[in-house]
């Protein structure tokens, strides 16, 4: 590991405190809470992760009290003594404060206190205030933990991480629902997912993954949709079914949980967590599954080529009793609701090779096998009434020999959103983007 030394290593982190006791250190932070008792005073440095309790007092602090404010940002010098009342073990009595910068005025809502007393409107309105309280944070930590779990699994098994461009020449899925460019007077249209180039960069790595964002001109306005999200894709090739795929997944969420007990508990006790353990995830077919939902709820089956919302709620309500599963994938989607390129099924046409993942009531995951063969692609797209032409550079895998393959999308700001029990993806999105929303 290579070690930064002078300015760069000169203060301490928050998360180094318990091994100094009696020492005098110094930390950079920002004032979160002042709490003025009877002789002294409670100030809770925020700092990147951690909050610290430290303490004021006249008989050791060279600052005036009344001098600081809540939200300003200092270096803090003190000495780290033992305190068992303190959740974390310890606490810093302040020998000197050194004021960096002052906020102008008080931020329009608090966010010291344990929850933000406000809609998820205001929240959003004020993103750039409202992250700062610990538990909105804590919530973006976790996400980070999801992806750097996810890259590290994925190199571990020899996938290669891509960087796919978000401006192209046509959608991935085709339709009404992309978001359309003046690209220098040509027309061009935002990525709705990296499919694609994912698809072509198999014929060179074999397998590869990216995490990026992807874009959804629909007009939904519900607690699961955003117009722009972040992808968490993956492509394997030499593939001999499509359930490899779905192994794959399942052994990077076990990764991903895995490593978030390990790394980041201080926010999964914040949160309440509830980490799922997954051994294995159980599967079932489309058709079953709408079936085992209409018996078991005596609910009309309305719409065979997809799931409703509230199906997919009452399905993981079904194996979670059942299995004590919080994941199902269903598999062997209708042709008819699948993108052009999903392989179909040998034994009936009607269904592909195809799966979604479903968590805690909402779908986060789809994926399946792609067709490889050039003939069967482009006559798949001319039974479609789509004109291959427009997709020379993609076909080209095809033309010129690409090996049976298939990967997955993940939503990642779902999956964080049903990790977490939150009930708004928005809440799950740094600066959510949907058809009401484009600032901040």
């Amino acid at each position: 590991m290579i070690k930064v030394s002078g300015k760069l290593r000169e203060r301490i982190e928050a998360e180094e405190l318990v091994n100094c006791m009696g020492k005098t250190i110094t930390i950079t932070g920002t004032i979160y809470k002042i709490r003025n008792m009877s002789g002294f005073a409670f100030v809770i440095l925020r700092t990147k992760r951690a909050l610290v309790q430290s303490i004021y007092s006249k008989e050791y602090t060279d600052y005036e009290i009344t001098e600081l404010k809540e939200n300003s940002c200092v270096k803090l010098t003190g000495v780290v003594v033992e305190d068992s009342r303190s959740k974390k073990g310890y606490e810093v009595r302040i020998k000197n404060i050194t004021v960096l910068s002052k906020p102008e005025e008080d931020p329009p809502v608090v966010i010291n206190n344990k929850e933000i007393a406000a809609s998820l409107e205001t929240i959003l309105d004020y993103r750039p205030i409202t992250l700062r309280n610990d538990k909105e944070r804590a919530i973006f930590k976790i996400q980070e933990g999801i992806c750097i779990a996810a890259r590290k699994f994925l190199q571990e098994q020899l996938f290669t991480e891509i960087h796919s461009p978000k401006i192209v020449y046509t959608g991935a899925e085709g339709g009404a629902n992309i978001f359309k460019l003046d690209y220098f007077g040509k027309e061009a249209y935002l990525a709705q997912s990296p499919q694609f180039y994912k698809q072509m960069m198999v014929g060179v790595y074999d397998r590869v993954y990216e995490i990026g964002a992807v874009y959804r001109a629909e007009k939904h306005d519900t607690s699961r949709h955003l117009n722009e999200y972040i992808s968490l894709d993956f492509e394997m090739g030499f593939i001999d079914d499509f359930t490899e795929i779905m192994e794959m997944e399942t052994c990077m969420l076990q990764a991903v949980m895995k490593l978030l007990e390990e790394n980041y508990a201080q926010e999964i006790a914040l949160l309440k967590v509830n980490i799922p353990i997954i051994r294995e995830i159980p599967a079932i077919r489309f058709s079953e599954a709408k079936d085992l939902v209409s018996k078991t709820y005596h609910r009309e089956i309305k719409d065979m080529g997809d799931f409703e919302p509230e199906e997919e709620r009452l399905l993981c309500e079904i194996i979670k009793k059942t299995t004590g599963s919080d994941f199902i994938f269903v598999t062997h989607y209708p042709t008819v609701k699948r993108p052009f390129y999903a392989m179909e099924d040998l034994e009936n046409n009607e269904y592909t090779l195809s799966f979604d993942l479903l968590f805690r009531g909402v779908e986060v995951t789809t994926g399946g096998q792609r067709i490889h063969d050039y003939k069967e692609q482009v006559d798949k797209m001319l039974f479609r009434n789509m004109n291959p032409k427009l997709f020379e550079s993609y076909l080209m895998i095809h033309k010129y020999g690409i090996p049976p393959h298939g990967g997955l999308g993940m939503g990642l700001e779902r999956f964080t959103m049903r990790l977490l029990n939150k009930t708004n993806v928005r809440e799950a999105s740094l600066f959510p983007r949907d058809q009401n929303r484009i600032v901040p």
